[in-house]
């Protein structure tokens, strides 16, 4: 408990940017000051730049609200949430039709997100690479990994981080992926998996998994080597199995020993939840399992970080047992539907080339025809005066001569928003066509932001002087907890 005394005649206790403050406020205005602030910021559900879920319903909300203070580390104290999570790992390597037998149950772990997930399954790999080069008399000190050019950076991490060099396969003009047959011809006795992606971050779309298994068994069988596969599955691991049942990309392919996927994306959940599922205990190494006992029974964990929320994990379980199969399928076939709707506005509009296919992860990924007069920093810049947030990017190399518009899917995005967004963005060009050419290529744009930024400013310095006559005013205050 934190007793605060009567403020001085500085701001300083209301409005500090880089220090704490010397003296205590009351609750009130604690939380005025910030939620004021934090008006500021995007809508969430028009921040269409995100995978990420920014909507459950209220009874998941109350689950997470009131498991907010459970350590999920804390496994002997909290021993129904660890059994959540088994539970989870459970259905999602069914999901993902690993070869688990009846009374079998599943390798895998919950993790921070994706990006933590993809850490611990290229561990793994590497590990196991330089245990079979070691039992062979081979030098371990130079392993690789082959990911085609349009890998999330959280690859690009694991390969500075933990000293595995990263060869890319890089793109081509209207081939946004990584190519199977130039990926295998990357392979030597130094790599330690091919990872591919099913949803590609760029535009959604789905590598070929089930070609880069036959192309790899087969190089495989003429060195002897056996290099393996991870699916990095963050994006589209909770919509293949139900839009696309039929696709081979998991661990009905031999050669996949992991995947990782998403449950903050398309698996329904608020950020911080993801999920690393192992084919067998065997593709991942003992030694990098710890065992602890410091905290009650032994518990065995595999994760780099330590301390974390209990809260996303029993909302990833709500959301399994509350949807089902059936109730996942209805909702990514509605993003679907909905993806369609935005496309076909847009295609309407004559302006724009689709980057993006109409098989994969429910997002629309378009480029203007012609760019002489304006391009899509633009657009995205205007659109943001609507309240829509668009990101615009260049592709990796060697496309990035290519620059797009990004539109993902969630499943608050509906068919209203989606034809709303169509009239906006065609606002934005009709605005753009108005300017003249040396306006429309950034002096306007600046000129708005610059005006916008003024106004966020304005509201900032009249909140924060509210505050501070109030504060001031009060010249004793209640203790604070």
């Amino acid at each position: 408990m934190v007793l605060s005394h009567g403020v001085s005649g500085s701001d300083e206790s209301v409005h500090s940017t880089f220090r704490m403050p010397e003296q205590s406020i009351p609750k009130e205005a604690a939380y005025q000051i910030i939620n004021d602030e934090l008006m500021l910021d995007g809508n969430p559900r028009l921040n269409l730049a995100s995978f990420v879920t920014t909507w459950m319903e209220p009874e998941c909300d109350k689950l997470i609200q009131a498991s907010v203070n459970k350590n999920y580390v804390d496994m002997d104290e909290y021993p129904v949430t660890t059994e959540l999570q088994n539970r989870c790992v459970n259905m999602i390597a069914h999901l993902f039709n690993a070869p688990l037998g009846d009374s079998e149950t599943a390798v895998g772990v919950g993790t921070v997100g994706s990006s933590e997930a993809i850490m611990l399954a290229g561990l793994a790999f590497k590990r196991r690479w330089q245990n079979k080069m070691k039992a062979a008399g081979k030098p371990c000190d130079k392993p690789n990994i082959v990911t085609g050019a349009n890998v999330q950076v959280c690859w690009e991490k694991f390969a500075r981080y933990f000293e595995v060099e990263l060869k890319e396969v890089k793109l081509s003009d209207g081939y946004y992926v990584m190519d199977p047959a130039k990926a295998v011809d990357m392979v030597d006795e130094n790599t330690i998996c091919v990872a591919a992606i099913l949803g590609s971050t760029l535009n959604g779309e789905f590598e070929d998994v089930k070609l880069l298994n036959d192309l790899l068994t087969k190089k495989n069988a003429e060195t002897g080597w056996d290099t393996p596969i991870h699916v990095d599955a963050a994006s589209g691991g909770f919509i293949a199995p139900f839009l696309y049942p039929e696709l081979e990309w998991d661990f009905r392919l031999p050669l996949v020993k992991s995947i990782n996927v998403s449950g903050h994306k398309y698996g329904l959940v608020y950020a911080g939840i993801g999920w690393c599922i192992w084919r067998s205990k065997e593709d991942l190494p003992e030694e990098l399992i710890f065992h602890i006992n410091y905290l009650g029974a032994d518990q065995p964990t595999f994760t780099l970080n330590f301390s974390k929320g209990s809260s996303q994990v029993i909302a990833q379980y709500y959301q399994l047992i509350r949807l089902g199969f059936e109730g996942y399928k209805n909702i990514m076939e509605n993003c679907q539907e909905n993806a369609m709707v935005l496309k076909q506005g847009l295609e309407k509009t004559g302006r724009f080339n689709i980057v993006s296919k109409d098989n994969g992860v429910p997002l629309v990924a378009f480029s203007l025809k012609d760019n002489s007069r304006h391009n899509e920093f633009e657009i995205s810049d205007f659109l943001r005066r609507f309240g829509w947030i668009v990101p615009a990017y260049t592709m990796p190399p060697d496309a990035q001569h290519v620059t797009v518009l990004r539109v993902v899917i969630r499943e608050d995005f509906s068919r209203t928003l989606a034809e709303r967004l169509v009239l906006d963005i065609e606002k934005v060009l009709h605005e753009l066509d108005a300017l003249p050419a040396r306006v429309a290529n950034g002096d306007a744009v600046a000129l708005a932001t610059a005006a916008a930024n003024e106004r966020e400013m304005e509201k900032q310095r009249e909140v924060i002087s509210l505050w501070k006559r109030a504060v001031l005013a009060k010249k004793k205050t209640n203790g604070v907890c």
